[in-house]
């Protein structure tokens, strides 16, 4: 059985000012293996996030399961945690009390607790600015932040919501390969969201590319790259064949899209 089990996903919000609702996402099945990587891209407005969401017990479901371990996901849970694209860090607080902030809300012992915070924020390299606050921090070194106090709690599963989202190119690529060289260690099952279809292949051991109106999954890419991975990877020919594929999808939503705007 696969770790994660997702099983005709359906989620539907009612619209503003009125009884009708609006389908995110419809009859969405997926399985995810112990250990892997998936990334997820799609057009704007596919239901990505929502899907996200879903896993982390934020948002209720329509119709369908989700199940992790074997275990309905009814709501948050310490089998997973999330990464948003915004750091959202306490700003009183400094990079160690940050990390430190998950593990006093599963109360972990005060020795426990000082020791492995400290041993997360040096994973992400932060070693050097424990004492720093977030306000003292660059936006990449704020989400090493968030990534260290998701990772502190030791989830099942880390779930991440464009997470590089608002960073430059140039800070976005040094952040994907320290969250591989991260990943590689302890390999935690990682489903992340992304608009950038190169972050996907480069990150993903599956790319699961979702379509709209409503969100639906189109289809699940293998990608067959021997890891570790380097950015030199980005110009080999089988990388080029995957890009090519994964925006044949997503230019024809987008198309869609455009029609239905002309028409409107």
């Amino acid at each position: 059985m696969s770790q994660i089990e997702i099983r005709d996903v359906s989620i539907e919000y009612k619209k503003p000012k009125s009884e009708e609702t609006f389908v995110a996402i419809q009859g969405i099945n997926l399985a995810i293996e112990k250990g892997s990587f998936v990334t997820i891209v799609g057009a704007s407005g596919c239901g990505k996030s929502t899907l996200l969401l879903a896993l982390a017990g934020l948002i209720r479901r329509a119709r369908g399961s989700i199940r992790v371990e074997g275990r309905d996901v009814t709501g948050p849970g310490p089998d997973r945690a999330m990464v948003f694209q915004d750091a959202s860090l306490l700003p009183w607080r400094s990079v160690h009390g940050n990390v430190r902030f998950g593990l006093e809300l599963q109360r972990w012992s005060r020795d426990d607790l000082n020791e492995r915070a400290a041993r997360f924020v040096r994973m992400v390299g932060l070693g050097g600015f424990a004492d720093y606050h977030p306000h003292q921090l660059s936006g990449g070194m704020r989400q090493r932040v968030n990534i260290a106090r998701a990772l502190a709690v030791d989830p099942q599963v880390l779930l991440m919501d464009e997470p590089f989202g608002a960073l430059d190119a140039q800070t976005r690529e040094v952040m994907g390969d320290e969250l591989l060289r991260i990943w590689e260690r302890d390999k935690k099952t990682a489903i992340f969201v992304t608009h950038s279809i190169d972050e996907a292949i480069f990150l993903g051991d599956r790319v699961v590319v979702m379509g709209r109106n409503p969100g639906h999954i189109r289809d699940v890419v293998e990608i067959d790259l021997p890891r570790p991975r380097a950015a030199a990877m980005l110009d080999s020919a089988a990388f080029i064949a995957y890009r090519r594929k994964l925006r044949e999808y997503i230019a024809g939503d987008m198309q869609s899209l455009q029609m239905i705007k002309d028409v409107a």
